[in-house]
């Protein structure tokens, strides 16, 4: 099996944790319960933004990802009063942001650390609506991948131009949008990308269809700008079933895995809430076993903080150590 994609063996790098969580501890009013989420803070309090951003930076994260997810030219228009330029301004904003605490980050690094990543987010179709349909991912029954597609090309068109290194096109719930998404890269050509989806269980995608096919689909259809496919924003105990589900097969080339659980707890749409926190093990608690399933871009998801950042960066330590003493290949350094 020859290997098309961007690489059959990656550095394991660490992604940061929920934006919107850690951001909580930034600002003085609820961050959860409006349209545009944490991104409305773009226009508000971008301080807090770059502090957000710092936290898992010094936490250990490699890669932090733009508080974009809930951001979009028409949302902005709508809930914020701005222009279409004004918006996409905005989008841009977000990338600026995670640049400044990047540049803080590496200064009090004196240089001697490698610089980190920014990806910018994509967010579902679904997240736009505020209606929770990012969860089943219904919507794509109703609405073409055309005009997926070009729902999502102003906000990535934006997120690349200001700079992001890569984009992280995330909790996507339905196979269709995902591989909208994966052709739209190609008007792109310089961008690189992940794609997570959302999943209901450790089989299948939240809109129902199966994650390795699903998964597998994208990574065919554009393999040479996808740097993983994977999963996010689920629980911590579907993403070894879905993993080994992906690379069942492809030993002599395995697709590289992003994964980024959230804390394990429900979301109850009723109540728009989180849900049995004190049911869900430690998210660092499964990571070596991802780690050993081919994953190698691993963090977290809501309800995550910079403190299960940083403990999920000595995981990945501990494994490769324990690749090293054993003289097994690891996937790389963190």
């Amino acid at each position: 099996m020859s290997c098309k994609g961007s690489s059959c063996r990656c550095r394991v790098k660490v992604v940061d944790g929920g934006f919107a969580t850690q951001l909580s501890q930034h600002v003085d009013e609820p961050v959860d319960g409006n349209p545009l989420w944490s991104a409305r803070f773009l226009a508000t309090h971008p301080e807090a933004i770059v502090q957000t951003h710092l936290d898992f930076l010094r936490a250990g994260a490699n890669i932090i990802i733009t508080n974009t997810y809930q951001a979009s030219v028409d949302g902005f228009m709508k809930y914020l009063g701005l222009s279409e330029n004004e918006s996409i301004e905005l989008i841009e904003k977000a990338v600026k942001l995670a640049k400044k605490a990047v540049d803080t980050f590496m200064s009090d690094q004196n240089g001697l650390a490698e610089r980190p990543l920014i990806a910018g987010s994509v967010g579902p179709y679904g997240a736009s609506l505020h209606d929770y349909s990012e969860y089943s991912g219904d919507y794509a029954d109703r609405v073409t991948r055309r005009q997926l597609a070009e729902w999502h090309r102003p906000r990535m068109a934006a997120l690349l131009r200001a700079g992001a290194d890569l984009l992280a096109v995330e909790t996507i719930p339905a196979q269709a949008e995902a591989e909208a998404v994966a052709d739209l890269l190609r008007d792109f050509p310089a961008a690189r990308a992940w794609i997570a989806f959302s999943c209901k269980d450790g089989e299948r995608i939240s809109h129902g269809e199966r994650f390795c096919e699903a998964a597998r689909s994208c990574w065919e259809r554009n393999p040479r700008q996808l740097l993983a496919v994977g999963v996010n924003c689920l629980k911590p105990r579907f993403v070894a079933p879905l993993v080994a589900s992906l690379n069942d097969g492809r030993d002599a080339c395995p697709i590289p895995v992003v994964a980024y659980p959230n804390s394990g707890e429900n979301f109850d749409t009723q109540l728009g809430a989180w849900v049995d926190g004190d049911n869900c093990k430690p998210v660092e608690t499964y990571v070596r076993d991802w780690l050993s399933l081919g994953v190698c871009y691993v963090g977290g998801c809501c309800r995550t903080t910079d403190q299960d950042v940083s403990r999920i960066r000595a995981e990945v330590k501990k494994w490769q150590a324990g690749r090293a003493a054993t003289g097994t290949a690891a996937n790389g350094h963190a």
